[in-house]
């Protein structure tokens, strides 16, 4: 993957950009003056980023993801990360046949749902899966793959599925193996 420069980083004009930020030059990238990017971020090849997006320190977005923040926002807290090919939407229309739908249509015509994103820290989401608006990934949980997540989760559950259910628990040892990272983070940096 070729990555941006620090310098052609900065020169995109981004509302921040941490450091150790490694971007994709493939990805597409919409407004980003809404965009907050934190430490040590990784952003793959061929990935779309629209809109308000946060994201916090230690994230990995793979290739080939949709996030589309819109107005309402897109929020993803250290150490989560996005597999391959998923989508998250801040926005969706009303498919029932009662309202027009698609971007070519007013406003005024259409039933659309609108609310921010939320992926709390360590939340995790498997490959095709698909976020709706509205949606907050609490603390440690994981999506399996091919999973549509249309409603609030519990922290530190196992989700999968269409719509995605609890199918368990999810391990905090991952909780130490955070504190020893940062802990030699600290110590490098001093």
């Amino acid at each position: 993957m070729a990555y941006y420069t620090d310098i052609e980083l900065k020169e995109i004009g981004f509302k921040y950009i941490g450091t150790n930020v490694r971007l994709s030059k493939t990805t597409s990238i919409y407004n980003p003056e809404k965009m907050i990017i934190g430490d040590n971020c990784k952003i793959d090849d061929f990935c779309i980023l629209s809109g308000k997006i946060e994201l916090g320190n230690n994230i990995h977005i793979s290739v080939y993801c949709h996030v589309a923040g819109g107005d309402e926002g897109i929020y993803m807290e250290d150490f989560s990360g996005l597999s391959h090919y998923v989508n998250i939407f801040t926005r969706s229309d009303d498919y029932s046949g009662k309202f027009l739908t698609n971007p070519t249509v007013p406003d005024e015509y259409k039933n659309i749902k609108k609310g921010s994103v939320i992926i709390k820290k360590h939340g995790i989401v498997g490959c095709n899966s698909v976020i709706f608006p509205g949606v907050i990934i609490e603390e440690g949980v994981a999506v399996g793959a091919m999973s549509l997540v249309n409603k609030p989760t519990i922290p530190w559950k196992t989700y999968i599925g269409i719509p995605a259910k609890s199918v368990g628990d999810r391990s905090k040892e991952l909780l130490e193996l955070e504190k020893k990272y940062i802990q030699s983070n600290n110590h490098i940096r001093s």
